[in-house]
Protein backbone atom coordinates (compact mmCIF):
# COMPACT_ATOMS: atom_id res chain seq x y z
CA UNK A 1 0.00 0.00 0.00
CA UNK A 2 2.51 2.51 -1.03
CA UNK A 3 0.27 4.97 -1.30
CA UNK A 4 -1.36 7.56 -3.02
CA UNK A 5 -0.81 11.26 -3.76
CA UNK A 6 -1.59 13.21 -6.93
CA UNK A 7 -0.20 16.75 -6.85
CA UNK A 8 0.42 19.08 -9.75
CA UNK A 9 0.87 22.80 -9.14
CA UNK A 10 3.54 25.42 -9.69
CA UNK A 11 4.40 29.09 -9.42
CA UNK A 12 6.71 31.21 -11.53
CA UNK A 13 8.07 33.95 -9.30
CA UNK A 14 10.83 36.51 -9.42
CA UNK A 15 12.21 34.97 -6.23
CA UNK A 16 13.48 31.44 -5.62
CA UNK A 17 10.60 29.05 -4.89
CA UNK A 18 10.36 27.61 -1.38
CA UNK A 19 10.02 23.88 -0.87
CA UNK A 20 7.21 22.29 1.09
CA UNK A 21 7.62 21.99 4.84
CA UNK A 22 6.24 18.51 5.20
CA UNK A 23 4.27 17.08 8.05
CA UNK A 24 4.35 13.30 8.33
CA UNK A 25 1.12 11.76 9.56
CA UNK A 26 0.21 8.10 10.04
CA UNK A 27 -3.31 6.91 9.28
CA UNK A 28 -4.67 3.53 10.35
CA UNK A 29 -8.01 1.99 9.40
CA UNK A 30 -9.39 0.16 12.41
CA UNK A 31 -11.48 -2.84 11.32
CA UNK A 32 -12.42 -3.29 14.99
CA UNK A 33 -14.42 -6.53 15.30
CA UNK A 34 -14.52 -7.01 11.52
CA UNK A 35 -18.22 -6.90 10.63
CA UNK A 36 -19.05 -5.38 14.02
CA UNK A 37 -18.14 -1.76 14.90
CA UNK A 38 -16.74 0.50 16.29
CA UNK A 39 -14.97 1.30 13.00
CA UNK A 40 -12.73 4.31 12.62
CA UNK A 41 -9.80 5.91 10.85
CA UNK A 42 -7.14 7.01 13.32
CA UNK A 43 -4.47 9.64 12.79
CA UNK A 44 -1.10 9.68 14.57
CA UNK A 45 1.85 12.07 14.40
CA UNK A 46 5.23 11.23 12.85
CA UNK A 47 6.31 9.51 16.08
CA UNK A 48 3.22 7.34 16.33
CA UNK A 49 1.86 9.47 19.15
CA UNK A 50 -1.03 11.89 19.80
CA UNK A 51 -3.78 9.69 18.35
CA UNK A 52 -7.03 11.24 17.25
CA UNK A 53 -10.12 9.93 15.52
CA UNK A 54 -10.03 11.26 11.97
CA UNK A 55 -13.17 9.54 10.63
CA UNK A 56 -15.81 7.54 12.48
CA UNK A 57 -18.93 7.98 10.33
CA UNK A 58 -20.05 6.50 7.01
CA UNK A 59 -17.74 3.52 7.48
CA UNK A 60 -18.55 -0.17 7.17
CA UNK A 61 -15.60 -2.45 7.97
CA UNK A 62 -13.04 -0.03 6.51
CA UNK A 63 -10.18 -1.46 4.50
CA UNK A 64 -7.79 0.76 2.53
CA UNK A 65 -6.99 4.49 2.66
CA UNK A 66 -5.96 6.54 -0.37
CA UNK A 67 -5.28 10.30 -0.38
CA UNK A 68 -5.84 12.56 -3.40
CA UNK A 69 -3.92 15.61 -2.24
CA UNK A 70 -4.65 17.80 -5.24
CA UNK A 71 -8.39 17.33 -4.79
CA UNK A 72 -8.16 17.54 -1.00
CA UNK A 73 -9.93 14.19 -0.67
CA UNK A 74 -9.31 10.77 0.83
CA UNK A 75 -10.93 7.50 -0.24
CA UNK A 76 -11.89 4.65 2.09
CA UNK A 77 -12.87 1.21 0.80
CA UNK A 78 -15.72 -0.30 2.85
CA UNK A 79 -16.07 -4.05 2.85
CA UNK A 80 -19.60 -4.32 4.24
CA UNK A 81 -21.30 -1.56 2.24
CA UNK A 82 -19.72 -2.55 -1.11
CA UNK A 83 -18.56 0.97 -1.83
CA UNK A 84 -15.66 3.39 -1.73
CA UNK A 85 -16.50 6.54 0.20
CA UNK A 86 -14.95 9.98 -0.13
CA UNK A 87 -13.99 12.36 2.70
CA UNK A 88 -12.29 15.71 3.12
CA UNK A 89 -8.56 14.99 3.40
CA UNK A 90 -7.99 17.62 6.07
CA UNK A 91 -11.12 17.52 8.22
CA UNK A 92 -12.38 13.97 7.67
CA UNK A 93 -15.85 15.28 6.80
CA UNK A 94 -17.95 12.96 4.65
CA UNK A 95 -18.35 14.05 1.02
CA UNK A 96 -20.15 11.16 -0.66
CA UNK A 97 -19.74 7.90 -2.54
CA UNK A 98 -16.82 7.55 -4.96
CA UNK A 99 -17.83 4.16 -6.38
CA UNK A 100 -20.54 1.63 -5.53
CA UNK A 101 -21.48 -1.92 -6.43
CA UNK A 102 -18.06 -3.38 -5.60
CA UNK A 103 -18.54 -6.67 -3.82
CA UNK A 104 -16.37 -6.41 -0.73
CA UNK A 105 -13.74 -3.87 -1.85
CA UNK A 106 -10.38 -4.32 -0.12
CA UNK A 107 -7.15 -2.81 -1.52
CA UNK A 108 -6.94 0.22 -3.79
CA UNK A 109 -3.86 1.28 -5.73
CA UNK A 110 -3.16 3.67 -8.59
CA UNK A 111 -1.46 2.03 -11.56
CA UNK A 112 1.07 3.40 -14.03
CA UNK A 113 -1.86 4.15 -16.36
CA UNK A 114 -3.18 6.63 -13.72
CA UNK A 115 -6.27 4.47 -13.14
CA UNK A 116 -7.44 3.24 -9.76
CA UNK A 117 -7.27 -0.56 -9.35
CA UNK A 118 -9.68 -2.02 -6.79
CA UNK A 119 -9.73 -5.57 -5.41
CA UNK A 120 -12.94 -7.45 -4.60
CA UNK A 121 -13.26 -10.04 -1.86
CA UNK A 122 -16.59 -11.35 -3.17
CA UNK A 123 -18.40 -11.63 -6.49
CA UNK A 124 -16.34 -12.40 -9.56
CA UNK A 125 -13.12 -11.45 -7.81
CA UNK A 126 -11.94 -9.55 -10.89
CA UNK A 127 -9.83 -6.43 -10.42
CA UNK A 128 -11.87 -3.34 -11.24
CA UNK A 129 -10.46 -0.12 -12.72
CA UNK A 130 -11.77 3.40 -12.25
CA UNK A 131 -10.85 6.84 -13.43
CA UNK A 132 -9.78 9.09 -10.59
CA UNK A 133 -13.16 10.81 -10.58
CA UNK A 134 -14.90 7.50 -9.82
CA UNK A 135 -15.98 6.65 -13.38
CA UNK A 136 -15.94 2.89 -13.91
CA UNK A 137 -13.55 1.72 -16.66
CA UNK A 138 -13.61 -2.08 -16.73
CA UNK A 139 -13.04 -5.41 -15.06
CA UNK A 140 -9.34 -5.55 -15.83
CA UNK A 141 -8.35 -9.14 -15.13
CA UNK A 142 -9.45 -12.02 -17.32
CA UNK A 143 -10.20 -14.24 -14.31
CA UNK A 144 -11.16 -13.53 -10.74
CA UNK A 145 -9.11 -14.07 -7.61
CA UNK A 146 -11.46 -14.96 -4.72
CA UNK A 147 -10.95 -13.11 -1.42
CA UNK A 148 -8.31 -10.90 -3.03
CA UNK A 149 -6.49 -8.72 -0.52
CA UNK A 150 -3.02 -7.70 -1.85
CA UNK A 151 -1.91 -6.00 -5.07
CA UNK A 152 1.32 -4.81 -6.69
CA UNK A 153 3.20 -4.67 -10.01
CA UNK A 154 6.67 -5.88 -10.95
CA UNK A 155 9.15 -3.73 -12.90
CA UNK A 156 7.73 -5.03 -16.20
CA UNK A 157 4.20 -3.96 -15.33
CA UNK A 158 2.82 -7.42 -14.61
CA UNK A 159 0.10 -7.42 -11.97
CA UNK A 160 0.04 -9.66 -8.87
CA UNK A 161 -2.95 -10.31 -6.62
CA UNK A 162 -2.98 -12.30 -3.38
CA UNK A 163 -5.91 -14.27 -1.99
CA UNK A 164 -6.27 -14.79 1.76
CA UNK A 165 -8.35 -17.97 1.94
CA UNK A 166 -6.86 -19.35 -1.25
CA UNK A 167 -3.40 -18.81 0.16
CA UNK A 168 -1.74 -18.03 -3.18
CA UNK A 169 -0.62 -15.14 -5.39
CA UNK A 170 -1.93 -14.90 -8.97
CA UNK A 171 -0.01 -13.22 -11.81
CA UNK A 172 -1.45 -11.24 -14.75
CA UNK A 173 0.23 -9.58 -17.70
CA UNK A 174 0.02 -5.86 -18.55
CA UNK A 175 -3.31 -6.40 -20.31
CA UNK A 176 -4.87 -8.33 -17.45
CA UNK A 177 -4.48 -11.77 -19.01
CA UNK A 178 -4.06 -14.61 -16.54
CA UNK A 179 -0.51 -15.99 -16.28
CA UNK A 180 -1.32 -18.54 -13.58
CA UNK A 181 -0.41 -19.00 -9.93
CA UNK A 182 2.87 -17.27 -9.08
CA UNK A 183 3.14 -18.47 -5.47
CA UNK A 184 1.27 -21.58 -4.36
CA UNK A 185 -0.53 -22.27 -1.10
CA UNK A 186 2.25 -24.59 0.04
CA UNK A 187 4.36 -21.57 1.07
CA UNK A 188 1.63 -19.31 2.47
CA UNK A 189 -1.04 -19.67 5.14
CA UNK A 190 -3.05 -16.47 4.62
CA UNK A 191 -1.40 -13.73 2.54
CA UNK A 192 -2.59 -10.13 2.78
CA UNK A 193 -0.50 -7.19 1.53
CA UNK A 194 2.26 -7.71 -1.02
CA UNK A 195 5.01 -5.51 -2.45
CA UNK A 196 8.07 -5.73 -4.67
CA UNK A 197 11.42 -4.49 -3.39
CA UNK A 198 14.15 -2.88 -5.49
CA UNK A 199 15.77 -6.29 -6.08
CA UNK A 200 12.65 -7.60 -7.77
CA UNK A 201 11.74 -9.90 -4.87
CA UNK A 202 8.11 -10.14 -3.79
CA UNK A 203 7.41 -9.65 -0.07
CA UNK A 204 4.19 -11.13 1.31
CA UNK A 205 2.51 -10.45 4.66
CA UNK A 206 1.33 -13.85 5.88
CA UNK A 207 -1.59 -13.08 8.21
CA UNK A 208 -1.75 -16.56 9.71
CA UNK A 209 1.94 -17.28 9.30
CA UNK A 210 3.42 -14.75 11.78
CA UNK A 211 5.93 -13.38 9.25
CA UNK A 212 6.66 -11.51 6.05
CA UNK A 213 7.96 -13.96 3.48
CA UNK A 214 10.32 -13.27 0.58
CA UNK A 215 10.06 -14.80 -2.91
CA UNK A 216 12.31 -14.26 -5.91
CA UNK A 217 11.20 -13.04 -9.34
CA UNK A 218 10.26 -16.61 -10.31
CA UNK A 219 8.12 -17.19 -7.24
CA UNK A 220 10.65 -19.34 -5.39
CA UNK A 221 10.52 -19.09 -1.59
CA UNK A 222 13.70 -17.50 -0.21
CA UNK A 223 12.83 -17.39 3.49
CA UNK A 224 11.30 -15.15 6.12
CA UNK A 225 12.11 -11.47 5.65
CA UNK A 226 10.91 -10.59 9.16
CA UNK A 227 9.16 -12.43 11.96
CA UNK A 228 7.35 -11.83 15.24
CA UNK A 229 3.98 -10.86 13.77
CA UNK A 230 0.50 -11.94 14.70
CA UNK A 231 -2.34 -11.29 12.22
CA UNK A 232 -0.36 -8.82 10.11
CA UNK A 233 -2.14 -6.55 7.66
CA UNK A 234 -1.34 -3.05 6.42
CA UNK A 235 2.13 -1.86 5.44
CA UNK A 236 3.83 1.37 4.45
CA UNK A 237 7.34 2.83 4.36
CA UNK A 238 8.84 5.79 6.21
CA UNK A 239 11.16 8.18 4.34
CA UNK A 240 14.18 6.65 6.12
CA UNK A 241 13.30 3.19 4.81
CA UNK A 242 11.78 1.82 8.00
CA UNK A 243 8.68 -0.33 7.57
CA UNK A 244 5.40 0.01 9.48
CA UNK A 245 3.18 -3.09 9.69
CA UNK A 246 -0.21 -3.44 11.36
CA UNK A 247 -0.30 -6.25 13.90
CA UNK A 248 -3.85 -7.24 14.75
CA UNK A 249 -2.87 -9.76 17.40
CA UNK A 250 -1.56 -6.99 19.65
CA UNK A 251 -3.68 -4.06 18.35
CA UNK A 252 -0.49 -2.22 17.43
CA UNK A 253 1.69 -1.07 14.53
CA UNK A 254 5.22 -2.43 14.58
CA UNK A 255 8.30 -0.81 13.05
CA UNK A 256 11.15 -2.69 11.35
CA UNK A 257 14.24 -1.43 9.59
CA UNK A 258 14.79 -1.97 5.87
CA UNK A 259 16.61 -5.25 6.60
CA UNK A 260 13.65 -6.66 8.53
CA UNK A 261 15.00 -6.12 12.04
CA UNK A 262 12.42 -5.23 14.70
CA UNK A 263 12.80 -1.73 16.13
CA UNK A 264 9.76 -1.01 18.28
CA UNK A 265 6.00 -0.92 18.56
CA UNK A 266 5.68 2.38 16.68
CA UNK A 267 2.01 2.65 17.66
CA UNK A 268 1.65 0.87 21.01
CA UNK A 269 -1.06 -1.65 21.74
CA UNK A 270 -4.49 -0.04 21.98
CA UNK A 271 -3.28 3.51 21.38
CA UNK A 272 -6.25 5.65 20.39
CA UNK A 273 -8.41 2.63 21.28
CA UNK A 274 -7.02 0.82 18.24
CA UNK A 275 -8.45 -2.70 18.00
CA UNK A 276 -7.58 -4.24 14.65
CA UNK A 277 -5.31 -2.33 12.24
CA UNK A 278 -6.07 -2.95 8.58
CA UNK A 279 -4.48 -0.31 6.35
CA UNK A 280 -1.42 1.64 7.52
CA UNK A 281 -0.78 4.74 5.43
CA UNK A 282 1.99 7.32 5.78
CA UNK A 283 0.91 10.74 4.54
CA UNK A 284 3.47 13.38 3.70
CA UNK A 285 1.15 16.32 4.22
CA UNK A 286 2.84 19.39 2.72
CA UNK A 287 2.31 22.78 4.32
CA UNK A 288 3.49 24.97 1.48
CA UNK A 289 5.32 28.14 2.43
CA UNK A 290 5.61 30.51 -0.51
CA UNK A 291 7.47 33.83 -0.47
CA UNK A 292 5.47 37.00 -1.01
CA UNK A 293 4.48 36.96 -4.63
CA UNK A 294 6.01 39.57 -6.88
CA UNK A 295 5.06 40.49 -10.39
CA UNK A 296 5.03 37.38 -12.57
CA UNK A 297 7.81 37.19 -15.07
CA UNK A 298 7.29 36.26 -18.67
CA UNK A 299 8.08 32.58 -18.95
CA UNK A 300 10.95 31.78 -21.26
CA UNK A 301 10.34 28.03 -21.23
CA UNK A 302 7.70 25.38 -20.67
CA UNK A 303 7.74 22.36 -18.38
CA UNK A 304 5.16 19.61 -18.86
CA UNK A 305 3.65 17.32 -16.26
CA UNK A 306 5.54 14.05 -16.25
CA UNK A 307 3.90 11.03 -17.84
CA UNK A 308 2.88 8.59 -16.59
CA UNK A 309 2.07 9.96 -13.15
CA UNK A 310 2.06 8.10 -10.81
CA UNK A 311 4.79 5.94 -12.30
CA UNK A 312 6.87 2.81 -11.82
CA UNK A 313 9.61 2.38 -12.81
CA UNK A 314 10.21 5.23 -15.31
CA UNK A 315 8.60 8.52 -16.27
CA UNK A 316 9.17 11.11 -18.99
CA UNK A 317 9.40 14.88 -18.49
CA UNK A 318 9.06 17.10 -21.55
CA UNK A 319 10.46 20.64 -21.66
CA UNK A 320 10.94 23.48 -24.11
CA UNK A 321 13.41 26.35 -23.76
CA UNK A 322 12.54 29.46 -25.74
CA UNK A 323 15.85 31.27 -25.24
CA UNK A 324 19.19 31.27 -26.94
CA UNK A 325 21.35 30.18 -24.02
CA UNK A 326 19.44 26.95 -23.52
CA UNK A 327 22.68 25.09 -23.01
CA UNK A 328 22.72 26.44 -19.46
CA UNK A 329 19.39 24.85 -18.59
CA UNK A 330 19.16 22.22 -15.87
CA UNK A 331 16.44 19.90 -14.61
CA UNK A 332 16.80 18.70 -11.03
CA UNK A 333 14.80 16.23 -8.98
CA UNK A 334 14.30 16.69 -5.22
CA UNK A 335 12.64 14.62 -2.54
CA UNK A 336 9.92 16.12 -0.37
CA UNK A 337 12.53 17.25 2.16
CA UNK A 338 14.16 19.46 -0.50
CA UNK A 339 17.21 17.20 -0.86
CA UNK A 340 18.55 16.89 -4.39
CA UNK A 341 18.21 13.38 -5.78
CA UNK A 342 19.43 13.79 -9.34
CA UNK A 343 20.21 16.47 -11.95
CA UNK A 344 20.13 16.48 -15.73
CA UNK A 345 22.00 18.99 -17.91
CA UNK A 346 19.82 20.10 -20.82
CA UNK A 347 21.67 20.06 -24.12
CA UNK A 348 18.70 20.59 -26.43
CA UNK A 349 16.33 23.50 -26.81
CA UNK A 350 13.37 21.14 -26.82
CA UNK A 351 13.39 17.61 -25.54
CA UNK A 352 12.61 15.05 -22.85
CA UNK A 353 14.20 13.71 -19.70
CA UNK A 354 13.51 10.12 -18.67
CA UNK A 355 13.91 9.36 -14.97
CA UNK A 356 14.12 5.76 -13.80
CA UNK A 357 13.71 6.41 -10.09
CA UNK A 358 17.42 6.36 -9.20
CA UNK A 359 19.71 8.86 -7.52
CA UNK A 360 23.11 10.12 -8.71
CA UNK A 361 24.72 6.87 -7.52
CA UNK A 362 22.32 4.76 -9.53
CA UNK A 363 20.49 3.48 -6.45
CA UNK A 364 16.72 3.14 -6.46
CA UNK A 365 14.94 5.74 -4.34
CA UNK A 366 11.90 5.13 -2.15
CA UNK A 367 8.29 5.56 -3.18
CA UNK A 368 6.83 8.99 -2.55
CA UNK A 369 6.40 12.52 -3.84
CA UNK A 370 9.26 14.12 -5.76
CA UNK A 371 9.65 17.64 -7.11
CA UNK A 372 11.27 18.26 -10.49
CA UNK A 373 12.51 21.77 -11.21
CA UNK A 374 13.58 23.36 -14.47
CA UNK A 375 16.12 26.17 -14.05
CA UNK A 376 17.37 28.60 -16.68
CA UNK A 377 19.28 31.58 -15.36
CA UNK A 378 17.03 33.30 -12.83
CA UNK A 379 13.93 31.55 -14.10
CA UNK A 380 12.57 28.33 -12.67
CA UNK A 381 9.44 26.21 -12.70
CA UNK A 382 8.56 23.21 -10.56
CA UNK A 383 6.08 20.37 -10.67
CA UNK A 384 5.45 17.33 -8.53
CA UNK A 385 5.26 13.65 -9.33
CA UNK A 386 4.58 10.41 -7.51
CA UNK A 387 6.80 7.33 -7.63
CA UNK A 388 4.87 4.17 -6.71
CA UNK A 389 6.39 0.76 -6.10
Amino acid sequence: MKQLLLISSFFVLATTSAFCQQTTEIYVSDAANFNVPPWKILKFDENGQNPEVFIDTNLAWPQDILFFEEEGEVLISNFSSNQITKFDANTGAYIGAFATGILGPTRMKIGADSLLYVLQWNGTGKVKRYQLDGTFVDDFTSVGVPQSIGIDWDSLGNLYVSTYYGGFVQKFDTSGNDLGIFISDTDLQGPTNIWFDTNGDLLVLDYDGTSVKRFDSNGNFLGDFLTGLDNCEGVDFLPNGNILIGNGGTSSVKMFDSSGNYISDFIPSGSGNLINPNAVVIRENPNVSIPQEKEPLVKSFSLSQNYPNPFNPTTTINYELEITNYEFGKLSIFNILGEKVKSFALSEKKGSVVWNGTNELGNQVASGIYVYKLQVGNFEESRKMLLLK
